[in-house]
């Protein structure tokens, strides 16, 4: 019989809650989320988000959290990545769940690793419609906000909006991937049906970072752990 004990990777953002939660349908114990988090900033590498903030999405989801300070030098932190990987591997893990839909480069650089690793890379969302895998995250009854997008794609306006069904046509109206695949847009996931509660943000601001991109970013300051009706 196979081993479904597994690991989630966990962002914190909309793709990685889909691809543990059809995981979870499929069979997978998932035995802890394992987020990483910059040495530098103390935030997520992509959304931005404190390492507080994944603590408590943790959790309202009721599974343990390992977070890793990594390296920004690619080499660095893959690494980084084996080493936390492989700490798992020896308490009997066996799969990794992952969040990728359709970017290739990402994709086999999960299997090449996994592989060298020796753990089963499990992928719930590949070579799915972006737009009905959001659509069915939607009806789900999950909830999340944009936290960060490239300034030259979506402007501040974005920042701080709920996904909703509106909000995939415009991203259609200007081309763009309606998960955000390309990293035109990243989430943090704030309730759903496998939240037991939600979790609300009391105050945030947004700001522009420079970098290889312009970046804008959701600065949340204050948020909260409230119980559900």
């Amino acid at each position: 019989m196979e081993n479904l004990n597994a690991i989630a990777s966990w962002s914190g953002g909309k793709d990685s809650c889909l691809a543990y939660y059809k995981a979870v349908k499929q069979g997978y114990k998932i035995k802890s989320l394992l987020s990483f988090i910059s040495r530098e900033s103390k935030r997520g590498c992509f959304h931005g988000v404190v390492g507080d903030l994944i603590k408590m999405q943790a959790d309202v989801l009721g599974v343990p959290l390992t977070l890793e300070e990594v390296s920004p030098d690619m080499q660095k932190y893959e690494e980084e990545f084996k080493n936390a990987v492989n700490k798992f591997k020896m308490q009997g893990i066996k799969s990794m769940v992952f969040g990728d839909i359709y970017l290739l480069d990402h994709q086999s650089w999960v299997d090449r690793v996994c592989n060298e690793i020796g753990i089963k890379p499990v992928e719930p969302l590949w070579n799915e419609s972006t737009e009905d895998l959001l659509n069915e995250f939607i009806d789900l009854g999950f909830k999340t906000v944009i936290v960060s997008c490239k300034a030259d794609v979506l402007g501040e306006e974005f920042i701080g909006k709920f996904i909703d069904k509106e909000i995939i046509k415009e991203f259609k109206k200007r081309n763009v991937c309606p998960c955000g695949e390309n990293g035109e847009y990243h989430t943090l996931v704030v309730d759903g049906p496998i939240f037991k509660n939600r979790i609300n943000i009391l105050e945030s601001q947004p700001i522009l970072r420079n970098g290889f991109w312009k970046h804008w970013f959701l600065d949340i300051k204050q948020f909260e752990s409230v119980k559900k009706n």
